[in-house]
């Protein structure tokens, strides 16, 4: 383990505090340095395959905020492009890809998954060097993915929402079918999770951004059973890999569930999920990571550092990384992320 890296003490089960802090989606919209690189880049794509935009944008927030982990600029649905399906986005209305309804021509070439991800993998080792020679090598970077049955409702309904109606009639009608569509995304995605460690990620992130109402044998099925396999994959080639899972708005059985059969070092909780019950029932089995209100961040003042506060109480004692429950929104005020760090970090040692 390289200097003192605080997040990787806790995904190892160490009590921190005060705990390290990042956020998700962190390189944003939020930052004005930001915005001037998105219109540099002309688009979406052209910023996150982009090693030298990718690896600004990373490091921006670590510049301007000391965040205590960089996770790389990048997206979940670099996955299905690996795959040969194309993905587009459009300002405003996000992303769309053609649906399928079967895995008949997806590129299962690794040698060709390698090729597509390079740019990802060059915004790593640009990014680890940056931090190093910026004075942040003390901070974690992270890679990151999304799971197979988030990446399968994309592939099957070509866009996000519609409470993934479509990939979960498949997945009744046509298990065995459905069943090789996640087979296929858990092969890529282990295979991406292995090259950004290669490339000098020092953790991964698993993002099941659409794995709530799922019914209990359905979420076994389709987000837990997918998640085991990679992430015996990725231990098989590197055993001290950390991973964090985050399965969004699972039940509290179903964040259980995944937290003992998933083999994760950490767990990242939703919004909705009581820290308490948390400190108390996932913090022995791995490390707690979550979960403030992005809107609370947006509101600051007084209603902020009551919600700061409530989680570090409830979270006292235990391995946690603090976090968001889901992604900072872009009319988030930069001085109320200020107002969060100096809230965590307040009169606190390690």
């Amino acid at each position: 383990m390289k200097k003192d890296v605080k997040l990787l003490r806790v995904l190892a089960g160490d009590v921190v505090a005060p705990p390290p802090v990042w956020l998700m989606r962190q390189a944003g919209r939020y930052l004005p340095e930001y915005r001037a690189v998105r219109e540099k880049a002309g688009s979406f794509w052209g910023m996150a395959l982009n090693p030298d935009y990718a690896a600004e944008v990373t490091l921006q927030p670590i510049r301007r905020f000391g965040f205590d982990a960089a996770i790389i600029f990048s997206d979940i649905l670099t996955v299905p492009e690996a795959l040969g399906q194309k993905v587009t986005f459009t300002e405003g209305e996000g992303p769309s890809l053609t649906p399928v309804i079967s895995s008949d021509g997806f590129d299962r070439d690794p040698e060709h998954w390698a090729a597509y991800f390079e740019p990802v993998y060059e915004a790593l080792r640009r990014t680890r060097a940056g931090l190093d020679a910026e004075g942040f090598g003390d901070r974690a970077l992270l890679g990151f993915a999304g799971a197979p049955w988030t990446l399968a409702t994309y592939l099957a309904a070509g866009r996000g929402g519609d409470e993934q109606k479509a990939a979960r009639l498949w997945a009744w009608r046509d298990p065995e079918g459905f069943g090789r569509i996640l087979d296929i995304l858990a092969d890529c995605v282990a295979f991406h999770l292995i090259r950004q460690l290669e490339a000098g990620a020092d953790a991964v992130q698993i993002f099941d951004s659409w794995a709530g109402g799922l019914p209990e044998q359905m979420f076994e099925k389709l987000v837990i059973k997918p998640t085991r396999a990679i992430v015996q994959k990725v231990r098989a080639v590197r055993p001290d890999a950390h991973i964090i899972g985050f399965p969004r708005a699972a039940t509290l059985a179903g964040y259980e569930t995944y937290a003992r059969g998933t083999g994760i070092d950490a767990l990242s909780l939703d919004t909705a999920a009581p820290m308490g019950w948390a400190a108390a029932t996932i913090a022995p089995l791995c490390a707690v990571q979550g979960n403030l209100d992005p809107l609370a961040l947006v509101a600051g003042g007084a209603a902020l550092d009551k919600a700061v506060d409530q989680i570090l109480e409830a979270t006292a004692g235990t391995p946690f990384i603090f976090n968001l429950g889901h992604g900072i929104l872009q009319e988030t005020p930069v001085d109320h992320v200020e107002q969060l760090l100096r809230r965590i970090r307040q009169g606190q040692t390690i």
